[in-house]
């Protein structure tokens, strides 16, 4: 089955704001996995094919894992841009990675998620095939391709 993806990456944009901001005047590390899941959103957003399975099938996207590594601080008036997409899909579980740059091109944080697929219904991990497998397969990108610039 040919699935037509536009585009396998998405790009979210925010501005660091002073309540993200912890004692020292950066941006706090748990407030990068919030700005992470804005960007996951979005990327739901732009490739409603993969709801629209998730959907059909009673099933959810559920992360079971994250490793996040910091590589700058951000601090307030900061433009950032969160890259997002899905770098590998298993039998079992899928890894979505994510990059935040500062909008001069520097790399703040990068993290990858790795995820499960929930059966709604019966309450318990699912095997990734089928429609959906083939969906998440065709959004597949190359981690070095999720760069703004």
């Amino acid at each position: 089955m040919t699935v037509p993806v536009l585009n396998k990456k998405t790009q979210t944009q925010l501005r660091v704001r002073g309540y993200h901001l912890d004692g020292y005047g950066h941006v706090n590390n748990a407030r990068y996995l919030e700005f992470m899941e804005e960007g996951r959103w979005a990327f739901f957003d732009d490739h409603p094919a993969l709801v629209k399975q998730f959907k059909q099938q009673a099933a959810a996207f559920v992360v079971v894992n994250i490793n996040i590594d910091y590589r700058q601080a951000a601090v307030e008036g900061d433009d950032l841009i969160i890259t997002t997409g899905i770098v590998d899909v298993g039998k079992r579980s899928a890894v979505c990675h994510q990059k935040i740059f500062r909008a001069d091109g520097t790399l703040v944080t990068e993290a990858s998620f790795t995820f499960v697929l929930l059966d709604l219904r019966a309450n318990k991990a699912c095997a990734i095939e089928g429609e959906i497998g083939a969906v998440l397969e065709a959004l597949t990108v190359a981690e070095s391709a999720l760069t703004p610039f």
